[in-house]
This record gives structure tokens, sequence and C-alpha cells, in this order.
């Protein structure tokens, strides 16, 4: 597997670029619509707390375990959230995908069902993984049930794994899928992203 390194992913109208400070005031707008930074179950920044937040992402790059991108319009370049590979390691070919949050407005469209499809197809035939991994709050079903609808086989839940941000501990819900599973999970992505909303 190789590392993942700068790339642009984009198609049915979103771009993913690569995440950059100059993404600092798009974020902000993205995560005010909807205040999302007020969900105790997801890790999007308060206003004041989103150049760190990127800061931060970008130190993880260049230590090798995330990268970051921010999700846009590809037509007026509107940011319309954040999604990143972590916990990359190229021993194994794995990476998970995570850290993904959308603004209100753009949830329950397609951009979720794009974003990971285009991750998955990068992850899995061009970075050559075996493995692609999710982990989410245990509280979060309206994740986990997007995880399940990509077809993700659950692996188990870890107890007592990481902090929220309210100070309470949560367990940790994994999902993964391998690269043998990855052709039909394709074709139901395609399949779902072609059918008409209701």
């Amino acid at each position: 597997m190789a590392h993942v390194e700068p790339v642009t992913l984009a198609a049915r109208g979103l771009c993913l670029v690569p995440l950059a400070l100059s993404h600092e005031n798009g974020l902000r707008a993205a995560a005010a619509d909807g205040e999302l930074w007020k969900l105790r179950i997801t890790s999007v920044p308060e206003p004041e707390q989103t150049q760190k937040y990127i800061e931060d992402a970008l130190a993880m790059r260049e230590a090798g375990n995330r990268f970051a991108f921010a999700v846009t319009d590809a037509a007026s370049g509107q940011v319309l959230g954040c999604t990143s590979f972590h916990d990359i390691v190229p021993a194994v070919h794995r990476v998970e995908i995570g850290y993904t949050w959308y603004a209100k407005s753009s949830q329950r469209t397609h951009v979720n069902s794009v974003c990971k499809l285009l991750m998955m197809t990068h992850a899995f035939e061009t970075l050559g993984c075996q493995v692609v991994g999710w982990r989410t709050d245990n509280f979060n079903f309206a994740s986990q049930a997007a995880i399940e609808r990509l077809g993700a086989k659950k692996d188990g839940v870890i107890r007592g794994h990481a902090l929220r941000r309210d100070g309470t501990i949560r367990d940790t819900v994994m999902y993964s899928m391998r690269a043998g599973e990855w052709p039909e999970a394709k074709a139901q992505l395609l399949y779902l992203l072609g059918k008409p909303r209701d």
C-alpha cells in the first residue's frame, strides 16, 4: 500500500481537496450551519477553535497518520464539511475513514455517499488497501446507519474508549470492509446514487 499522498478527488459536483488553513472561514461557516459543535457525539470544532482544528489535522498529516480533506462544492468552491483518511497503517494495508462532518444543509443529501464513493475507490483501487475501517460513537445512530448502508461489517464495540467533548467517556463502535467486499459495495453505492431521492 502506498502512503496517502496529497490528492484531489472529484465527482458528481463535489471536490475533496487537501485541507489547508485557507479553508478556515469556509469550515467555520459550514459548522455554523446547524451549530454542529453543540452535538456531543461529534468532533466538529467550535468557531474559535477552527484554526487549531486545521493545524492539528496538518500536524497529523505531517506525522503520517491522518490526511484531511475539505469537502467543497465543485462549482462554487463553498466548503460543505470535512472528512479524512486516518489511522493509516501501510504495513497492513489499512486506513480508516472518519473525522467526517457536513453542514446541516448538506446532510441527508448525496454529499456523504459521493464522498464515501470517492474515498473508498481511492483507498481500494489506488492505494491498494486490504481493509478500510470506520469508528463512531455508540450513541451516533445516524452515523452507524450510514456506515452500515455502505456495506461495512460491524467488528464490535470498544468500551470506555474515548472522551467526548462534554467529558463523558464513550464506547466506540468499529466497522470495516475488506477489499474482496468492495466490488459489491461499490455497485450498491452507485445504484443508490442513481436512484431519485424521496
